[in-house]
């Protein structure tokens, strides 16, 4: 075999040369490649919470971050992997490096629509910061590529951060005008409605209030809310396309309404709510009206039930004699509301409850429930209602994700018989609600059945029952009790049992909170003074009972932030209307426990 020719010698110099050369080179050529290369990934390291992103259920945290002051925190639940995407332009034809830096278990990082194929990569577990990287090719036509981030069901919190997509600016051209024609229409104490002109070009408008972003919208109309009574705001709007956003337009200033009291302009500062059981007995007993006791400033009678679950036709019958051997007579009945109402109670009718299905599925429902439950209303004097819907009184259709603009028939139906009634009764009129925490507190996390299906219908269905009505509302009593656990806004779960449950539940009332995690639908905080705690009166009222020191943690927390747990509240309402029970009855057996304690605590 012949061996290979010697190669000939050349100079030192020479060889240095041409090295160094070839070294100048190709880092002139890797500095032009990378010259036409940016991060067009937006807000990639969340230090502008989650402007640009849709999250299913995530937030920003401010630790653990890798860099800057905030990160990415988002808890898979149920049937959520809590994916965070956003959508980026790009070029056709060319290469693109997506990476992002991870904590967390099973937590994915991927990009999809690229036109050829898309792309994923995972951490199985990363208990520190890991990176993960990818690369895809966009296909001949693709402008638009979503690049994400999920967890991974049942796995528990990821935290994610320093996400860029690397390669070819696209085409984003210029950022559109400012839009003009900016006024304020309607206002209320909480709200101010606004519009403007279409601007050529934009995709969305970004709403400035008092020089802060509050929202984005597609449309060319908004309505600002969760503002304070009697105040004056600056609102702007900028246009918003791939490019960026324009300029602001010129200042709209606007004042919202004086406070309204909801009828409860004459209920004392600290209100005891209780359920009296009118047209039934159980383990309790029946207590008549006249020997409630002045303690119970708001008497709720249970139940109005309809005739069946969709005629909107509501009948009061009063226990009969036969299981209620010590029932007054109808004529004491009403002698008693009128007594109580004298010393400065109120009577309201409850509709609902375990038994009492109600779904307005019709108009001819609704003006049924308007005519009986008014029915009811003037032939016992009673000072309102209150909405005790449970179980599948209320849900959603697939089609209905916002909860500021209802389109459920039985959610549409309702809010505007409650505004029938409300109209038709004045500003004197009570009117009160007891969710579940499944029909309110849980729209933090699910909302209906969610974006992709799956989820059950009746989550946070109440949401756009009390936003609509949120300026009529004398109370809010979410019944704190027969409740699974729920995420608060610490994104961790609460179960029954103690003070923190009631602490978080009632935080997020306060405080309000985006639904379904999506940062830019936020439900508005309520007016403390329309917020009271539910709570069982005793073991056998209902499971969830806290002791009386367990309720005045809860209250010295939400009062005066003090016994606060291990929730930290956002917030200190020293207003905080009081506390609901189920029920008076209950409350008479067990020797007025819940009674006494909330007389010895607000004296």
């Amino acid at each position: 075999m012949e061996r290979s020719r010697p190669l000939a010698r050349r100079p030192l110099v020479t060889l240095l040369t041409v090295a160094a050369l070839a070294a100048s080179g190709m880092t002139a050529l890797s500095s032009a490649a990378r010259a036409a290369d940016a991060d067009v990934a937006r807000n990639g390291g969340f230090e502008s919470g989650l402007d640009g992103w849709t999250c299913t259920a995530g937030t920003t945290v401010t630790s653990p971050v890798r860099s800057g002051t905030s990160a990415l925190k988002a808890t898979p639940a149920g049937a959520d992997n809590a994916r965070c995407a956003q959508t980026v332009t790009v070029k056709p034809d060319s290469q693109y490096t997506l990476t992002g830096h991870v904590r967390g278990t099973y937590v994915h990082l991927g990009a999809s629509g690229t036109g050829t194929t898309d792309v994923s990569t995972w951490a199985q577990s990363a208990p520190d910061w890991q990176r993960l990287t990818t690369t895809f090719r966009t296909g001949p036509s693709t402008t638009r590529v979503t690049v994400y981030t999920h967890g991974w069901y049942g796995t528990g919190a990821y935290h994610a951060d320093d996400i860029s997509l690397t390669g070819p600016g696209g085409e984003t051209g210029q950022p559109p005008a400012p839009p003009a024609g900016l006024t304020a229409g309607s206002v209320t104490s909480s709200s101010v409605a606004l519009s403007w002109s279409p601007v050529p070009g934009a995709t969305g408008y970004a709403v400035y209030r008092d020089g802060t972003k509050v929202r984005t919208v597609t449309g060319t109309s908004t309505t600002v809310t969760g503002l304070a009574p009697s105040t004056a705001y600056a609102f702007q709007v900028a246009a918003v396309n791939d490019a960026g956003e324009s300029a602001r337009s010129a200042t709209v200033t606007a004042t919202t309404a004086g406070q309204p009291d909801g009828g409860g302009a004459d209920l004392p500062a600290h209100a005891l709510v209780g359920y009296l059981h009118a047209s039934f007995a159980n383990g309790s007993g029946y207590t008549r009206l006249a020997d409630v006791p002045d303690s119970w400033d708001v008497i709720d009678l249970a139940f109005g039930e309809p005739t069946s679950v969709t005629s909107g036709d509501i009948r009061f019958e009063r226990c009969p004699v036969t299981e209620c051997p010590n029932v007054e007579s109808d004529a004491e009945f009403k002698a008693a509301i009128e007594a109580k109402q004298a010393a400065g109670k109120k009577v309201l009718i409850s509709i609902g409850g375990q038994n009492g299905q109600v779904q307005l599925t019709t108009t001819a429902a609704r003006d049924t429930f308007v005519s009986s439950v008014s029915a009811i209303i003037d032939e016992y004097g009673l000072d309102g209602l209150d909405i005790d819907f449970e179980g599948h009184s209320l849900s959603l259709n697939a089609d209905d994700t916002d909860f500021k603009n209802p389109r459920t028939p039985v959610i549409v139906n309702l809010i505007s018989a409650l505004k029938t009634l409300k109209a038709r009764y004045g500003d004197d009129f009570v009117l009160t609600m007891a969710p579940e925490t499944f029909f309110v507190q849980l729209g933090y996390q699910y909302y209906g059945t969610g974006k992709w299906g799956g989820q059950d219908p009746r989550a946070g269905a109440y949401l756009p029952v009390i936003h609509a009505l949120r300026d009529d509302l004398t109370l809010l009593h979410v019944q704190d009790y027969n409740s699974g656990p729920i995420m608060g806004l610490d994104d961790q779960y609460h179960s029954m049992g103690g003070a923190d449950f009631h602490i978080a539940m009632t935080d997020m009332l306060l405080t309000g909170f985006p639904v379904a995690g999506d940062a830019g639908n936020v439900f508005p905080p309520l007016r403390p003074d329309q917020v009271a705690i539910g709570m069982p009166a005793s073991t056998n009222a209902g499971n969830g009972y806290v002791s009386p020191a367990e309720v005045n943690k809860a209250l010295n927390c939400l009062t005066e932030k003090t016994d606060c747990g291990s929730y930290a509240t956002h917030g200190t309402w020293p207003a905080l209307r009081g506390l609901m029970t189920w029920s008076i009855n209950w409350d008479r057996y067990s020797n007025w426990e819940f009674q006494k304690n909330f007389d010895a605590y607000f004296g």
